[in-house]
């Protein structure tokens, strides 16, 4: 019995037994920022403007904060939107219910990557390369000339943690995209990757959440930084800034919905997962910040204009190097334990 739900006594029922009039909140949990705010806009309050109970919350990632929760039996969460490795390690570890499709949608919709037995895709997004073009009027165009301390000096930002900073270290070193987890897969290819790492570390400024960057870089503490896509176009059209993106190198994922383990609230989970998968309800969302969508049918009611602006874009993805979620789930831990010893020197 959730906590949250109004509650009257049952009075003459083998003594007093506690009974529920309604139910609790659905909780969805996503990523904060002005990324929740588009989609605030886009489901959430839709949502509840037909009477669906929703709260929401939001986080910043990471397989041992849901393992936590699930060891806990803390069942204050039901919705949340996860990466490709958090996906696949939690379903395996039976930390997600397994999704009932029938109440979903039909799966021959949407990308690939973006429908599992656990997993409803999210959006779709690259990890990028974001400079203010007002402050550089030369533009970097490589993860080159990120590690460039000479031709752009100044400090730059990358997401705390081992993940995408290695395979980006391994481009400034000269690996061809399409070699990277060839490389990454080896011993000698970590070592580069980290040594590489070395050559800027006293340059780089961390961050955790998805707000961080553009905030480092629209208060010049950097001079460029990675961040998600559609923030940095969400930051422009927001505060009047010339924020550009590289997408040379750029890593291209899918995020996924998925549904806690004991979820107390599964009926209004599968209302707010059959709202969602809907083409005509995600084809609002890349106008409001540019990610892309999962479902195929959705793509033919954006616009010419936003969906060259979308990491889908052909532009786009003939840069970009796909997320080996397989590496991460395989690596995570020991990359995690070496790279927190590596930041810690």
């Amino acid at each position: 019995m959730s906590l949250n739900a109004p509650c009257k006594l049952g009075g003459l029922l083998a003594g007093l037994l506690l009974s529920c009039s309604a139910s609790a909140d659905v909780t969805v949990v996503s990523w904060g920022g002005v990324f929740q705010d588009a989609q605030r806009e886009v489901f959430f309050e839709p949502l509840r403007a037909e009477g669906l109970r929703l709260k929401e919350d939001s986080w910043d990632g990471g397989i041992g904060i849901l393992r936590s929760k699930i060891q806990a039996g803390d069942g204050n969460w039901d919705l949340v939107q996860v990466e490709p490795e958090e996906l696949v390690l939690g379903c395996e570890e039976g930390l997600f219910e397994p999704l009932d499709w029938s109440r979903i949608g039909d799966r021959g919709q949407f990308i690939t990557g973006a429908t599992s037995e656990c997993g409803l895709g999210a959006n779709v997004y690259s990890i990028v390369i974001a400079y203010d073009s007002d402050r550089l009027h030369e533009a970097p165009a490589s993860w080159a000339d990120f590690w460039d301390l000479k031709k752009f000096p100044g400090k730059r930002a990358l997401r705390q943690g081992p993940k995408m900073n290695l395979e980006f270290a391994l481009m400034a070193d000269g690996v061809p995209p399409e070699q990277v987890y060839t490389v990454l897969r080896t011993p000698q290819g970590v070592d580069r990757a980290f040594a590489k790492l070395d050559q800027i570390k006293s340059s780089l400024v961390w961050w955790s959440a998805g707000n961080q960057p553009m905030q480092l870089l629209g208060s010049n503490e950097v001079v460029m930084t990675t961040t998600y896509n559609g923030r940095v176009f969400a930051t422009n059209d927001s505060d009047q800034r010339n924020f550009r993106v590289v997408w040379n190198g750029s890593i291209f994922m899918v995020d996924n919905w998925v549904m806690l383990k004991g979820s107390r609230n599964q009926d209004d989970a599968y209302r707010f997962l059959a709202y969602f998968a809907d083409a005509r309800h995600q084809a609002r969302f890349p106008a409001k910040i540019r990610y892309g969508v999962p479902n195929r049918n959705a793509n033919a009611l954006i616009s010419s204009g936003v969906q060259a602006e979308l990491p889908t874009s052909p532009a786009a993805l003939a840069q970009s190097v796909p997320f080996d979620a397989q590496f991460w789930l395989e690596n995570i831990d020991s990359l995690t334990e070496r790279f927190s010893a590596w930041s810690a020197k």
